[in-house]
């Protein structure tokens, strides 16, 4: 009898040790990023004649209160690159970045994006960067939206053949 007893002992323990050490790996798994970068995309909104940066983070672990997240978006038409700067709550889970306005995006070339994750103090939590390239030259926008007001009106300063003006 003590011949079944020993392997049966050995079969339900064997789970168990299992278990314990990989929740023993666990404890360091909260180590790491705090987000990541979900989705990027450029939006060309050809009604009001607006391009913007779009990036959404998931976030992979809680973030300490009051953490804010600054964003440098390249300017495609040149000069400063555009700084948005903005408060992480506790309970998001997602986290969606969108620049300011922007002018001349060309297309299949790159875009750089640079994210800051501080908490309060301005301490750095995690840096990201990323690429962004569009598949649409902003050419195909207009310079002027086509509709104005809650009703989608057409806008009567709209001609034709106005079209943003780029460096080269």
């Amino acid at each position: 009898m003590c011949e079944r007893v020993l392997p049966f002992r050995l079969i339900v323990l064997f789970p168990v040790l299992l278990a314990a050490l990989g929740m023993s790996a666990c404890r360091d798994a909260g180590k790491g990023d705090y987000v990541n970068v979900s989705g990027k995309i450029f939006v060309f909104n050809y009604r009001i004649a607006q391009a913007t940066y779009l990036l959404t983070l998931a976030k992979l672990r809680p973030l300490p209160d009051g953490s804010m997240l600054e964003t440098t978006f390249e300017n495609p038409a040149g000069g400063d690159p555009f700084v948005v700067k903005q408060k992480i709550w506790p309970m998001m889970d997602k986290i969606t970045v969108e620049s300011p306005p922007i002018k001349c995006v060309k297309a299949n070339r790159e875009y750089q994006v640079t994210m800051r994750l501080e908490d309060p103090s301005g301490a750095i939590l995690q840096t990201l960067e990323r690429k962004m390239i569009s598949d649409v030259d902003q050419s195909v926008m207009p310079d002027k939206p086509l509709v104005v007001g809650p009703f989608y009106d057409p806008n009567p300063d709209k001609s034709p053949d106005s079209t943003a003006v780029c460096p080269a």
